[in-house]
């Protein structure tokens, strides 16, 4: 049981990690693609409901119903939240 409890903690450090890197890249990303654009805050703010609105359509289909959809959206909110937080650093003045 501790052998087996052990390789769960390794594995879910390892994807929190990978779940870390792809928030940083796609924060980088849209940094990118954002500088510079003439985007209002309510502007941004669909932008990023959107985006999450997204991701759960797209986590719902690639999870055949395996999670609830309320995990899944809190899941989608949390990491768009994330990306959103850093991309908003990124362009702070």
């Amino acid at each position: 049981m501790a052998r087996r409890l052990a390789t769960l903690i390794r594995r879910a450090r390892r994807l929190s990690g990978e779940r870390d890197r792809l928030v940083d890249r796609l924060a980088r990303e849209w940094s990118q693609a954002l500088r510079g654009q003439p985007l209002s805050p309510r502007d941004l703010e669909e932008l990023w409901a959107g985006l999450t609105e997204e991701a759960v359509r797209r986590l719902q289909r690639s999870g055949n119903g395996r999670w609830p959809v309320e995990a899944v959206r809190r899941e989608a909110a949390l990491v768009i939240g994330r990306v959103r937080e850093r991309v908003a650093a990124e362009l702070a003045p």
